[in-house]
Order: structure tokens, then sequence, then C-alpha cells
């Protein structure tokens, strides 16, 4: 049977990115054909470290991973966030090395071959800053037309950002490059944060995981108590968290209609005024349906019906994995 989905996944590997990565998965009917990673939540080297640690949770140490930019398309040195997601980006869960390592190719060579390799098939999925995309933009002009969609999880068009008032962090990271990805001649799909704080993962999501037990749900609910600890003193009244990336990656398979999405011109702010990584989205049509923008390639998400947590929680109990079996024994 034909799958569903074929995704490459650019992130920066942090404790929402491992739950986006567990949701595909452990989908039988997607295939991830590689995980490239960017300085972002943690530095590119520890999100590569995230992301085998993710493999190896579930037996699938085949996927192959590329380790990517560290630092902005521009030469910036980023800010990262461990504040938010841990020293080590796992919620400072101090998980044992992995046994495996990542590709020597970069992750934007990683992105362009394989979609020289696969023209037309592969969807690709950013949950961290653009600048991998970027450079394999500029690496290989025909990107465009051989990437069948991307999906990126950022930005804010009409909700405050979360880096600033204006910028949220994956899209301020970079925005030179998050203009370069949104301006090139490809169709994308931007989730953003009007969507993924309406999404939340709750403190009874969490205890349910430690009672279910598996590898899978004993690792999430270990990594997510400092993630929930960031947001319930900066956003929330209660221990939660967002959906993240876990949203953009299921929206990107299809399994997540969106209720609101409409196709506008998206400009990134790229001053350095207080404005700057702001996603500036065309939503004046919404009184009118949203008629057609000319120019405009890019789909955003404003509204999902709120239901997506108890999705993902379902997704995450799913044991033993569809496509093998544990090989380091599961989170301890």
């Amino acid at each position: 049977m034909p799958k569903k989905a074929t995704v490459l996944v650019d992130c920066d590997t942090g404790v929402d990115d491992a739950m986006a990565l567990l949701y595909l998965l452990l989908d039988p009917d997607v295939e991830v054909c590689g995980l490239t990673t960017v300085f972002g939540n943690i530095s590119a080297e520890t999100a590569a470290i995230n992301c085998l640690r993710v493999l190896e949770l579930v037996g699938m140490e085949h996927i192959p991973v590329a380790k990517g930019a560290d630092v902005m398309i521009r030469g910036d040195i980023p800010e990262l966030a461990p504040h938010v997601h841990g020293q080590d980006g796992l919620g400072n869960s101090n998980l044992p090395m992995p046994k495996g390592s990542w590709q020597d190719e970069t992750a934007a060579e990683m992105i362009a071959r394989i979609a020289r390799e696969r023209p037309g098939e592969v969807h690709l999925i950013a949950t961290g800053p653009l600048t991998n995309v970027a450079i394999a933009l500029a690496m290989e002009p025909e990107l465009p037309k051989l990437i069948k969609h991307v999906t990126i999880m950022g930005g804010a068009a009409d909700a405050p950002g979360n880096q600033t008032p204006a910028a949220e962090a994956n899209i301020l990271h970079d925005p030179e490059a998050a203009q370069a990805v949104l301006s090139a001649a490809w169709n994308t799909t931007l989730v953003p944060l009007d969507v993924t704080m309406e999404e939340l993962i709750t403190e009874e999501h969490r205890a349910h995981f430690e009672r279910v037990a598996t590898p899978v749900t004993s690792f999430v609910a270990r990594i997510t108590d400092h993630y929930f600890d960031f947001f319930h003193a900066e956003s929330f009244d209660v221990r939660c968290s967002p959906c993240h990336d876990a949203l953009a990656a299921a929206i990107a398979v299809g399994d997540v209609e969106p209720i609101e999405a409409p196709v506008v011109n998206v400009e990134v702010e790229c001053g350095y005024g207080p404005g700057r990584g702001a996603t500036i989205c065309d939503t004046r049509g919404r009184y009118r349906g949203h008629p057609p923008q000319e120019g405009a390639r890019c789909r955003v998400v404003l509204k999902t019906d709120g239901t997506f947590a108890d999705v993902l929680s379902r997704r995450l109990e799913t044991w033993p994995p569809p496509h093998g079996r544990l090989a380091n024994g599961g989170a301890r």
C-alpha cells in the first residue's frame, strides 16, 4: 500500500521536536527518510544527539541524521533556549548518550541530495530556524521544483510573538533565512503561534503517560516536566505546554485539517528594530472569506479545533513501534 507521506524533518530537537518526531515515527503510514538539525532550542550538535536518542528509543536507527548550521545565515551567533528545554534540550533528563552518530554530510547537503534522489516525493517539515533550508536553496536552485511541499512551524500571524512582542522564536533566530524560504517558488504551510498556543498538552496527559508506562510515554513524561514548568511560569496559569512542532507534523501528513488556513502573502521583517523577525501575513481578507491574493503561495493556519493533544496522546501510546523494536531498552 502507498504511504500517506514521505517526510524529511529539519529540527532543533528540544522537547516539542522530540514529540513531533515520535508522532511521525509511530505512524506506519509515514516514511521518515531523514532528519537534519539546526541551532535553535539547543546547538545543532545537541539536537543531532537528541535525534539519535529518539531513533534508538523506537528502534529506527536506520534513518540518517545530518548536523547543520550552528550560526545564522549571516554568521550571527544565536541565543539558545536552555531555560525552556533544559541544557540537554530534553528537560535536563540527562539520558544516556546514543550509540550511533550522524552522517558526514551537512544538513543542507542531505536536504538537497534527498530532494534530487526523490524528486516530487518528499514533504519537508521544518520545526526550527530555517537556516539549513535557506542554505540548501542556495546550494540547489532547483529545490523548489524537487520538494513536494514545505511545512514550517513558526511565526505569528495575528497572535503575539513569544520571543519578542512581534516575533516567534524560530523565525527570529534567522529572519533572513526565513525570508529566503518563504519567498522561494514553492508552496508552503506556516503553522504559527496562532494555533500552536491553543493546542495544549496538560498535566492530565502527562500523568496518563506515566501510568501507561511504555518506553515512549515514560520518555515523554520525563522530558516534559521542565518544559511544563517554563510555560506555567511564562504563559499559562496551569502546568501545560503548547503542541508546537507535533501539530505542524500532524498538519503536514494530513492528520489535522485546519478550520481556517488561507493562502496569503507573507513577508518576514529583517530590519533591526522592535519588529525584527515578525511574520507579516496578509490576513486582511478574513472579512470576505479570504479571496485569492496575487502571487500568494503560503497557506497560513489560523484555526484548528483544539483537540490535537488527545490525538498526540493516543499516538504516543502506540506500542510496540510499527517499524522496529527497542534498541536500547527505552527511557530509564
